[in-house]
C-alpha cells in the first residue's frame, strides 16, 4: 500500500471523528482485526494507527486498547486556555482570598512618576543588581545559595524552560524527560526542534538506569526533571535517588534542567546544592505570588550563563522592566515569603479534604502539594471520565496530557486542587467520588 493510501485510511477515520460518527472514548478494533476488516496488511494497519496517534486523534491505554481521544480536536500536548468552567481541577495556580490585598500594599507607590520612570525602561536578561540580589536571597534553600551574578531572568517559568532547553540542546537533539511530565514542555520542545525521550520512573522519580539506557540508545544532550513535588505525580526525590541521578548525569556529562517551580511548598533544596556545575535551576514567581505577577528565574552554572543569556535574547523572552520592579518589591518586603507560607498551609488543608472525600480510591498524593493523581477504576477510561466530569461543569486533566510517549498513558487523571474555593473543592470532590462509584452509563442516566 502506498503512503497516500494508508493516509487515506487515517483521513477517513479522522473524518468519522470530526462528524461525530466516532466519539471520545470509543474503542477502535485491535490492529489485527482492523487489518482483516479493511483487507490490508497488519503492517499497514500499524501505520494507520501510528498516524492517528501522531495527530492526537486516538490514545492507547496500556493493556486496554486504542480509544478516540477526548482531546482529538485540540490535541493533547497541553491543556488549553482556562475555560471559565465552574469547578476547575485543571489549572493549578493557588490564589488565596487575601493575596491581592497583600500584593497591593507591596506595590503601593509603583504608579508614582519616579518609580514608573525606572520600571518602564528597557530591561535586559540579567535585570538590575538590586533585583539579582533580592532574587538570589529569596531563592536560597537550605544548603543552596545561588550567587546574584548567576541569575538570568525571563518573563515566566515556561520561557525559562525554553531558554534553558535551547541553551543546552541543539535543534535536532534529544532531551530525556520523566515519562509523565509537565505538559507544556512537549510543545516547547516541538517548537525548538528537540525530541523528548521518556525516562522510566518509580515511586522516587526518574530511575538512574533509565537515564543510562536512554543515553545509550538515543544519545541525550540533557535531562529535564522535577525533583521536588513532581507534576503530575507529586513525589519528591529522596536523598539516595538524588545522589544516584546526579552520579549518572555527571558520568555522562549531561546538564540537568531541574524545574523547581513547586519547590516553595517543600523544604528540599534543588539538586544544584549537590552538583552546582551540572544543574540549571528553573523557578518562577507566578505560583508563589499570582498568575499575573510573573517573572521567570534561571540559575545556570557559571560556564553556561552566557549561553542561557543568549538564548533568552534570541528567543525574545526578556522580562519587562515593570515585572522586575514589581518582583523586587514583593520579594524585598517579604510579601512573597508570606504568601508562600500561607500557601503551604492551604495546600495541606486541600489535600486533607481530598483524602477524606476520595477515601477508598487509588490516589497518589503528597500532603504538601496542590495536585494529586487519581487512578481510575476499571469501568472508567481516562478520556471518558474527563468528558463525563465536563458535563457536570468540572474540568480535569487526562493522563494523556502528561504522557511523553503517545499511546502509553495510564488509566488516570490529575486533579489540580489550587483554583476552586474550598466549598467548590468540596462539591467537586464529592461529585468525582460519586462518579467513581458509578459506571459511565449509570452516571449519564442521572443527568
Amino acid at each position: 500500500m502506498s503512503k497516500s493510501e494508508y493516509l487515506k485510511l487515517a483521513d477517513a477515520i479522522a473524518g468519522d471523528i470530526a462528524d461525530g460518527t466516532l466519539k471520545p472514548g470509543d474503542r477502535l478494533p485491535p490492529q489485527r482485526d482492523f487489518a482483516y476488516e479493511r483487507k490490508i496488511a497488519a503492517s499497514t494497519a500499524s501505520r494507520v494507527y501510528a498516524e492517528l496517534l501522531r495527530r492526537g486523534l486516538v490514545v492507547g491505554e496500556v493493556g486496554r486498547g486504542t480509544f478516540i481521544s477526548g482531546d482529538a480536536k485540540r490535541g493533547v500536548a497541553a491543556p488549553g486556555e482556562p475555560r471559565g468552567i465552574r469547578i476547575d481541577f485543571e489549572f493549578n495556580y493557588p490564589i488565596l482570598p487575601d493575596q491581592t490585598a497583600l500584593i497591593a500594599r507591596s506595590l503601593d507607590g509603583l504608579d508614582k512618576p519616579a518609580a514608573l520612570d525606572v520600571a518602564l525602561r528597557q530591561a535586559t536578561s540579567i535585570g538590575t543588581p538590586a533585583v539579582r540580589r533580592a532574587s538570589a536571597a529569596y531563592l536560597s534553600q537550605g544548603a543552596w545559595s545561588p550567587a546574584p551574578e548567576q541569575l538570568v531572568f525571563t518573563g515566566n517559568g515556561r520561557q525559562s524552560i525554553a531558554a534553558a532547553l535551547a541553551a543546552v540542546v541543539a535543534t535536532g537533539g534529544r532531551c530525556g524527560v520523566e515519562s509523565l511530565t509537565y505538559p507544556f514542555i512537549k510543545g516547547i520542545a516541538a517548537r525548538l526542534g528537540i525530541s523528548l525521550v521518556p525516562l522510566a520512573m518509580d515511586e522516587n522519580g526518574v530511575r538512574p538506569d533509565s537515564v543510562q539506557k536512554a543515553h545509550r540508545e538515543a544519545h541525550l544532550s540533557a535531562i529535564y526533571i522535577q525533583p521536588v513535588i513532581q507534576n503530575p505525580l507529586g513525589m519528591t526525590m529522596n536523598a539516595a535517588r538524588r545522589a544516584d541521578i546526579l552520579r549518572v548525569a555527571e558520568k555522562l556529562k549531561l546538564p540537568v534542567i531541574e524545574d523547581n517551580v513547586y519547590g516553595f511548598l517543600d523544604n528540599e533544596p534543588p539538586l544544584a546544592a549537590l552538583a552546582p556545575d551540572s544543574c540549571i535551576v528553573i523557578d518562577s514567581l507566578s505560583k508563589k505570588a499570582a498568575p499575573g505577577l510573573s517573572l521567570g528565574f534561571i540559575v545556570p552554572p557559571p560556564r553556561l550563563r552566557e549561553s542561557v543569556m543568549a538564548s533568552v535574547r534570541s528567543g525574545g523572552w526578556t522580562a519587562s522592566g515593570f515585572a522586575f520592579a514589581a518582583a523586587q518589591r514583593v520579594i524585598e518586603d517579604g510579601t512573597v515569603a508570606e504568601l508562600a507560607r500561607l500557601k503551604r498551609l492551604d495546600a495541606r488543608a486541600r489535600q486533607k479534604l481530598a483524602a477524606e472525600r476520595l477515601s477508598g480510591f487509588e490516589i497518589q498524593a503528597n500532603e504538601k502539594c496542590y495536585h494529586l493523581w487519581l487512578t481510575l477504576p476499571a469501568h472508567w477510561r481516562s478520556q471518558t471520565f474527563v468528558a463525563a466530569a465536563a458535563r457536570r461543569d468540572i474540568a480535569l486533566t487526562p493522563s494523556t496530557t502528561f504522557a511523553v510517549s503517545p499511546g502509553h498513558a495510564p488509566n488516570a487523571v490529575r486533579l489540580a486542587l489550587a483554583a476552586p474555593a474550598m466549598d467548590q473543592l468540596d462539591t467537586g470532590l464529592r461529585t468525582i467520588a460519586a462518579m467513581l462509584n458509578a459506571t459511565e452509563h449509570d452516571f449519564d442516566s442521572t443527568e
